[in-house]
């Protein structure tokens, strides 16, 4: 099983958020999804040999929603001396 997170937009609503997450446990191969409307991400767990994260964003437009991964960044400090 595959857990990838999706950044989803367009939601207003809880039922919003459960319009997302009934579509996309349609998708599969899809195990679960989880919706969080406040930080607009949905966290999918899936089979990768029967569902694509392809699949599961075609899925999401298709309920009228945006769906695009989440990019996985870590945040650094860089001291910088010198200037004045």
């Amino acid at each position: 099983m595959r857990t990838e997170t999706m950044r989803i937009g367009g939601m207003t609503c809880a039922a919003c958020a459960e319009a997302v997450e009934r579509a996309v446990r349609k998708v599969d191969g899809v195990a679960e999804a989880s919706v969080n409307l406040a930080t607009e991400k949905m966290t999918v767990v899936f089979d990768a040999a029967k569902a694509t994260p392809e699949a599961i964003k075609e899925a999401v437009r298709k309920a009228g929603y945006e769906a695009r991964a989440e990019i996985n960044g870590k945040e650094v400090t860089i001291p910088i001396e010198g200037m004045t």
